[in-house]
């Protein structure tokens, strides 16, 4: 009976605790669409990406071309001749993963440079959400009697824009 009795008063409390919480839904993808800056960064980002992708690829087909002319001419080599194209072969394919790792690595060029240029736009898309979250928390606790999801009867998209203009 006393296992019940704790097991209820558990079950209480976690509810009591859960109704207390409150979630708001931020759609950072319909903010950041609407912001221009945001478009303009996207774009020249995809410049970059599409032109270092070019550079990988062609020193990729170096590669691919120098081993298909070994390929074909390695009947009349000699094994000096043929380890020297094979080195040549093997470096020109580290040079292309080198640009590949330099260029998309996890710390490559395109990551810093999406840092600098996105960096101060979700900065600036994100401080009116924590404005937002500030101002739901203050509220609450100021009012006794409040329902948890007030705030959320509005359609989601009205607060992000209202509070960006502010």
């Amino acid at each position: 009976m006393k296992k019940i009795l704790l097991t209820l008063a558990l079950v209480i409390a976690c509810f009591a605790g859960a109704s207390a919480q409150k979630f708001a839904l931020v759609d950072m993808d319909y903010i950041l669409s609407n912001v221009p800056a945001y478009e303009m960064a996207n774009e020249q980002l995809n410049q970059i990406s599409q032109r270092w992708q070019k550079e990988v690829e062609a020193v990729a087909k170096e590669a691919e071309t120098l081993y298909k002319n070994y390929q074909n001419e390695m009947v009349f080599l000699t094994d000096d001749q043929k380890k020297k194209k094979e080195e040549e072969i093997v470096g020109k394919e580290k040079q292309a993963a080198e640009l590949r790792q330099k260029y998309f690595g996890p710390e490559g060029e395109l990551y810093k440079k999406r840092q600098t240029l996105m960096k101060p736009i979700q900065d600036m898309s994100t401080t009116p959400s924590r404005r937002f979250r500030k101002s739901v928390a203050t509220s609450a606790s100021s009012t006794v009697r409040r329902r948890p999801t007030s705030y959320l009867h509005r359609p989601v998209s009205t607060y992000p824009m209202r509070f960006l203009k502010s």
